[in-house]
């Protein structure tokens, strides 16, 4: 682990525990993230974080609006990765912003069935797959599932 690892880690907890931030707090943060958690900010104060739960289980995932607002959303698993391209390359501002709303208690809750968190899971990870697109739809058929739109 980098220094700059285990100081965002000690500032991460400290937000968690308070579920509060002060100027120091963000200013080291954006010291180690630069413009991209100037960004990641921005978002979790738009309450742009939804933590999607499956029911019974508790397994969860992150639906980040993008900074613009419009239609685009991006799905966080666990916090160790993201569906947008700057993942790949750079630190990604929603990754940034979900953890943020996460220490802070600001995310979104959405309580949905496993069944149904399964089916948000696949989608993020069809990109037109020709296997995956027929299971959805078998799997949304037989739970009556229309829309996981959340």
């Amino acid at each position: 682990m980098t220094a700059n690892h285990l100081v965002a880690e000690s500032v991460w907890k400290t937000i968690a525990s308070t579920h509060s931030v002060i100027e120091e707090r963000l200013s080291i943060l954006h010291f180690l993230f630069g413009k991209n958690f100037e960004k990641a900010t921005r978002i979790a104060y738009q309450r742009g974080i939804k933590k999607i739960s499956g029911e019974p289980t508790g397994r969860s995932i992150l639906q980040i609006v993008g900074e613009s607002r419009r239609k685009e959303e991006y799905f966080c698993f666990a916090e160790n990765n993201c569906a947008c391209y700057s993942f790949f390359y750079d630190i990604c501002k929603h990754r940034l912003a979900a953890r943020f709303a996460g220490s802070l208690g600001a995310c979104i809750e959405v309580k949905v069935s496993d069944e149904q968190l399964s089916i948000i899971a696949f989608r993020t990870l069809d990109l037109g797959n020709e296997i995956i697109t027929p299971f959805l739809r078998k799997l949304e058929s037989s739970l009556n599932v229309f829309s996981c739109n959340l």
